[in-house]
């Protein structure tokens, strides 16, 4: 059972494996909120996320016999690496089935830690599938990524950390995927200062426990579809969602635009890099999901940081148009000697520097005697695009935004 006794005794199983990751207060976030927010650093926890403290749990208080058997996960990435870094640890066979889709990185990152990886099935959900009959057919032992009573309290050790650095809190934000962070944060917060409020953040995309505990009955969603993977749980399991029903005071969701924001946030003015799911506390924060938190003491758990950096690099560059520090143009001119020359001076004019640039004289959709400059500029915010645009239209430049 989860408890306030049992997330101490896993605290004494994890000392010496894991990292105590540090708490940071936020000053950004507390000046624009009226608030004292503090950011606990999951990310820079072994593995990249809080997964392994619940996975070691697990393993470590399995028998001699059952880890002799091996064990068996299904996850998309953190409760992988959780898993396998743990069997290493005990010199148990680890057995890791993850969706056919897991980023290369995530699959190399599991294997480094000497498990098999076997990919199967379109999403977390027949991945996890196949692992429970994959666990039954050769005798292993199942290690649920939340829906497991050890896992929880392990995850539970967070919230005592918490504690050890600030004592009198007001509210804890987690993340919420299939419920196993928040249920063990809970409970051992709430022992410790029964007064203080647990809020959970799903993404829009993913939100079957939010729907489930507005109803107060196990609702599954037809499908998931998030960039935060770590919290992209289809549907509701029935233990869980009685965990939370009875520990969760408030259910949030962001959604994928919010969560987008909100990594580029922490990446810039925290120097941290956090996944999607890690993320999307400080999303409900910055987009004024949760109310009255004025004065108030907030901890954000930043549950993981095993971003892929594909989806990064996209978050980035978005993030740069969205904020007006990038500009890109497909700009149309006359294609003769010297009027990209002249394009390219206004640019310079307005101390609009060019990052790329494409020439395009072929396409179908051009007139004779046209061509299209598609052209990436670094801007210096709103009123210098709005100084671009205005000049392109006052030289008779015809373009449009991209």
């Amino acid at each position: 059972m989860i408890n306030i006794d049992n997330i101490n005794k896993a605290k004494k199983r994890l000392n010496g494996i894991i990292r105590p990751t540090p708490m940071a207060f936020a000053p950004i976030l507390s000046k624009n909120l009226n608030a004292n927010i503090y950011l606990k650093k999951e990310n820079l926890q072994l593995t990249g996320s809080f997964k392994l403290r619940g996975a070691y749990n697990k393993i470590a208080t399995l028998s001699e016999d059952e880890r002799s058997k091996g064990v068996v996960a299904a996850s998309a990435g953190n409760h992988a690496q959780g898993v396998a870094y743990s069997a290493q640890h005990f010199n148990c066979d680890a057995t890791i089935i993850m969706p056919e889709a897991t980023p290369l990185t995530k699959v190399s990152g599991v294997a480094s830690y000497d498990a098999e990886v076997i990919l199967h099935g379109a999403n977390y959900d027949e991945a996890y599938r196949y692992a429970l009959n994959y666990t039954e057919k050769y005798n292993k032992s199942f290690v649920h990524p939340f829906a497991d009573d050890d896992v929880i309290n392990g995850q539970g050790t967070i919230a005592l950390e918490i504690f050890e650095e600030i004592d009198d809190i007001d509210i804890i934000v987690v993340p919420i995927g299939g419920g196993g962070l928040i249920s063990g944060i809970a409970t051992a917060a709430k022992h410790l200062k029964p007064n203080i409020k647990i809020i959970g953040v799903v993404a829009s995309g993913a939100k079957a426990m939010k729907n489930s505990f507005e109803l107060k009955t196990p609702i599954d969603s037809v499908s998931v579809r998030t960039i935060a993977d770590g919290i992209a749980v289809r549907d509701t399991t029935p233990k869980m969602l009685d965990y939370v029903l009875d520990l969760v005071d408030e259910i949030v969701e962001v959604e994928d635009k919010e969560i987008a924001s909100a990594i580029l946030f922490l990446l810039e003015q925290h120097k941290l890099v956090v996944e999607g799911a890690g993320a999307v506390g400080t999303a409900a924060l910055m987009h004024n999901k949760i109310s009255n938190l004025d004065g108030k003491t907030i901890v954000l758990p930043l549950s993981g940081g095993n971003i892929d950096v594909t989806m990064l690099a996209q978050i980035i560059e978005k993030g740069l148009v969205k904020s007006a520090r990038k500009m890109n143009l497909i700009v149309t001119l006359i294609d003769k000697p010297g009027s990209l020359k002249n394009l390219t001076n206004t640019f310079e004019n307005l101390n609009a520097n060019i990052v790329q640039i494409d020439y395009d004289r072929n396409s179908l959709s051009l007139d004779f005697g046209d061509a299209n400059v598609t052209i990436s500029l670094e801007t210096k915010g709103f009123e210098h695009q709005t100084s671009i645009r205005n000049e392109l239209k006052n030289s008779g430049f015809r373009f449009k935004e991209l």
